[in-house]
């Protein structure tokens, strides 16, 4: 009667073990919870999920493992995820715009190379007025622009 009493007992455990979710149930459950959740992998062996995969942040990598503690079957958890490096951020440099004296000086001994064209220079501004030949006018505004004014100004007359 003993005997009887042990094997009903063995073969009550085994059914009720049987009876609990099979690593391929608890694979789907987790791959419908985990498809917010992009770039990340979880494979499943007898109940034990691994994350594997690139997290955005720890957040994020947190989420996960929170996620997949709570669907029934899972025994626990290893998080292989690991933390994406921030993308470096790119800072322009401010342009440096020139004092009125300094810019003045200076595009002065770039007009002079051009008879007929005269400057004046007033809050960073430059206005260029006179004659100039067509062929001249895009060396002399390219010179003008590299010393870094406001703006400039084409008053010219082109011949």
């Amino acid at each position: 009667m003993k005997i009887k009493s042990i094997l009903l007992g063995l073969s009550l455990a085994l059914s009720l073990v049987a009876c609990g979710p099979k690593d391929a149930d608890i694979q789907k459950e987790i791959a419908a919870k985990m498809s917010a959740l992009p770039g990340v992998e979880v494979t499943v062996k007898d109940g034990v999920a691994t994350i594997s995969g690139i997290c955005k942040d720890a957040t994020f990598k947190e989420n996960a493992e929170t996620i997949i503690k709570g669907i029934k079957g899972v025994k626990s958890v290893v998080n292989n995820c690991e933390i994406a490096a921030p993308e470096p951020v790119i800072e322009t440099a401010p342009v440096e715009i020139n004092s009125d004296s300094v810019l003045s000086n200076s595009v002065n001994e770039v007009v002079k190379t051009y008879s007929g064209v005269s400057a004046t220079v007033k809050d960073g501004v430059v206005t260029l007025t006179g004659d100039i030949k067509k062929a001249q006018l895009p060396n002399l505004i390219k010179s003008v622009q590299e010393l870094k004014p406001k703006k400039v100004e084409n008053k010219l007359t082109i011949k």
